[in-house]
């Protein structure tokens, strides 16, 4: 008779790191089960990670249930972690990955996964790659594929919100805003300041250029299931595929939940997340 699953409360705890502490939430695995494995959770940027905390909680607890510990990290400049937004680093959040990877494998003996949820997703991707270490699998949730494409979609958010204010684009235009990056000046979008630092890493990471050697678990949202993957995630395939790369690429018909105005769920995909790691769907 299988036993249900006893899950310890989560344990939050600051993880010592250069500079400063991060914040960290510990998932332990089901007693029952052992570990089987664990994952880093690699979260969004900005307002994202925090549209996309109960959601992440959730697939956390699920992935916990069947085995699976997870730590959760919140980046340099992050949630509860040292420093301020502005002064966060490409480089340095792959330094927190590697010192959640440390941690957890002073932990626990199992496999070590990576849990990437869009920028986070084209994060662990980059940190995955340079990584000496052991990384077992990657699992992406709506993986960013190009960080200048993204840096762009970002800076929209500040003129779109002028537009709607009745302002005109003026300064907060996304090429004026560039400008101003480039020039080494900051610029706040959406209650976020954007340091040109944080700025350029994010835009030399490419996907493309990133080929990963572990298993890839790539999830795409989707609210038309008939829809077939966008082309910039089929050239990617195809372009990961050459170089011997096989994702497996899941379509779930799901709410962008990192948009949402208020905490959204996704039943959809924390079933078929947790399937794909052997949780049968509910």
């Amino acid at each position: 008779m299988t036993q249900p699953p006893v899950l310890a409360p989560a344990r939050p705890f600051f993880l010592d790191a250069a500079p400063g502490t991060r914040f960290c939430l510990y998932h332990a695995a089901d007693v029952h089960t052992g570990c089987r494995g664990a994952f880093i959770y690699v979260h969004p940027f900005a307002e994202e990670m925090n549209k996309s905390r109960r959601v992440a909680a959730c697939q956390a607890r699920a992935l916990a249930a069947q085995g699976y510990a997870v730590l959760q990290i919140d980046l340099f400049g992050c949630g509860d972690s040292s420093g301020d937004f502005a002064d966060a680093r490409w480089e340095i959040w792959k330094t927190d990955l590697a010192a959640a990877h440390a941690w957890l494998r002073r932990e626990i003996a199992a496999p070590i996964c990576l849990w990437g949820v869009r920028l986070g997703a084209l994060l662990a991707l980059d940190f995955a790659h340079e990584f000496q270490g052991d990384i077992q699998s990657l699992l992406l949730w709506q993986p960013v594929l190009r960080g200048d494409a993204y840096l762009t979609q970002f800076l929209r958010i500040q003129t779109a919100a002028e537009m709607l204010a009745g302002q005109a684009p003026g300064e907060s235009g996304t090429h004026k805003l560039r400008e101003k990056l480039y020039a080494g000046e900051s610029v706040e979008v959406a209650g976020y300041r954007i340091a040109p630092a944080i700025a350029k890493g994010i835009e030399a990471v490419d996907a493309a250029a990133l080929v990963p050697r572990q298993p890839t678990h790539w999830f795409e949202l989707t609210q038309e299931p008939q829809r077939p993957l966008s082309p910039a995630t089929s050239r990617l395939a195809s372009s990961w595929a050459q170089h011997g790369a096989k994702p497996i690429i899941t379509r779930v018909q799901c709410p962008p939940f990192w948009l949402a105005q208020e905490s959204d769920d996704c039943p959809e995909l924390i079933t078929a997340t947790s399937a794909r790691f052997g949780i049968p769907p509910a």
